[in-house]
């Protein structure tokens, strides 16, 4: 894959939290980093802290117990730094583009980069968010969560599957919103407790309600109609770009047999895979997806039609036929930490190669402002 040099990047972002708050910020903390700071870097460190913050949780509360009532709760003061990590990982991520524009230094590179290290972000955003109601009587479920991580993940795919159809990527309103809200959750948890949510939101309505209820609907009240409505403008004004059924609902294929063979891993597991290692079942699931979102990205900027089926999808196939089967009683946790290692090591090698790829055509340095020598 070589991308074409003529490759610009369009996005449009109507939210007003963005539009009137956040922008605003970002453009006065933007000021602060030295111009010979490089997007992409900006951009990486953003997303580390996120995965530290996974990892710190994940020490914490392993299996999202922690939460729960009589059980040892995670400490106030990894709320405040998961929370403050939290917040400065989206500003980061708000402020990459504007350091670009900043130093004239916009790629198709950068563009990739952003998004990929953002579908990826779902992730570790959704399980980390977890822990703060976790498991038990007054938690979610792991099926629950389960779910509402696909709902994330269909969310921010669906922006992509706009893109790929109209050319445009409208940035969804529920990403801001989101991160802005879960950051002082966070915060307001290190203060008051993990056991203030345990009492009702309104009559009986909990608070685990509210964010099941928020994560829904958002999606279904406002990513998806916005979404809808901006596909069938560009059919109105005919400037979509695939004319066909088949080639413009093509980039959903792959996420869907992405979750039906997730999901029926976990209805035919006989060690119950899902209960018993939801964190690694959960990682590993929104790897497969992000790999898949980059390819539809590299797409977009390439102008190439979007793979039909993803091959990491073979090897999940081939573990979920084999539990199905019910040839993997005891070693179904062993299998599933070895697709996550293969499912990690593929997305990283096709993530090394697309770089070194654009790198290399684009004459850039991903982390640096210099031209590379042409010695």
């Amino acid at each position: 894959m070589v991308m074409e040099a003529s490759s610009r990047y369009r996005a449009v972002d109507t939210n007003p939290l963005s539009l009137y708050v956040m922008h605003p910020f970002w453009n006065t903390i933007v000021k602060i980093f030295p111009t010979w700071l490089a997007p992409n870097l900006i951009t990486l460190s953003g997303f580390l802290l996120l995965i530290f913050n996974f990892l710190l949780m994940a020490y914490f509360d392993p299996d999202f117990f922690a939460s729960a009532s009589g059980q040892k709760h995670v400490p106030g003061w990894v709320w405040i730094v998961v929370g403050i990590l939290n917040f400065v990982a989206y500003t980061l991520d708000g402020v990459d583009g504007k350091q670009a524009r900043r130093t004239n230094s916009s790629t198709p590179l950068g563009e990739l980069f952003d998004h990929g290290l953002d579908s990826w972000s779902c992730v570790y955003f959704v399980v980390t968010v977890y822990s703060i109601f976790g498991r038990g009587a007054t938690g979610v479920s792991v099926f629950v969560l389960y779910a509402l991580l696909w709902v994330v993940l269909f969310s921010f795919i669906l922006s992509h599957w706009e893109k790929y159809n109209t050319g445009i990527l409208f940035l969804p309103w529920g990403y801001d919103i989101s991160q802005v809200t879960i950051s002082v959750v966070y915060i307001v948890t290190a203060v008051v407790g993990v056991e203030a949510w345990y009492e009702p939101f309104l009559f009986n309505f909990l608070y685990r309600d509210l964010f099941t209820a928020m994560i829904i609907g958002c999606a279904a009240c406002v990513t998806l109609p916005m979404s809808l409505y901006n596909f069938f403008k560009a059919y109105r004004n005919n400037t979509l770009k695939h004319s066909s059924i088949y080639e413009t609902m093509l980039p959903f294929v792959s996420p869907c047999l992405l979750f039906i063979l997730s999901t029926s891993w976990i209805l035919c597991s006989p060690s119950d895979i899902l209960e018993t290692h939801p964190r690694l079942f959960y990682y590993m699931v929104g790897t497969a997806f992000t790999n898949i979102t980059c390819r539809l990205i590299v797409c977009q900027m390439s102008n190439t039609r979007c793979q039909t089926l993803n091959l990491l999808l073979v090897p999940l196939a081939l573990v979920v036929l084999l539990v199905y089967l019910q040839l993997l009683p005891h070693a179904e946790p062993i299998v599933l930490y070895l697709l996550s290692i293969i499912i990690t090591l593929a997305h990283v090698h096709y993530g090394i190669q697309v770089v070194n790829q654009l790198s290399n055509h684009f004459k850039i340095l991903p982390f640096s402002l210099r031209k590379p020598s042409s010695d």
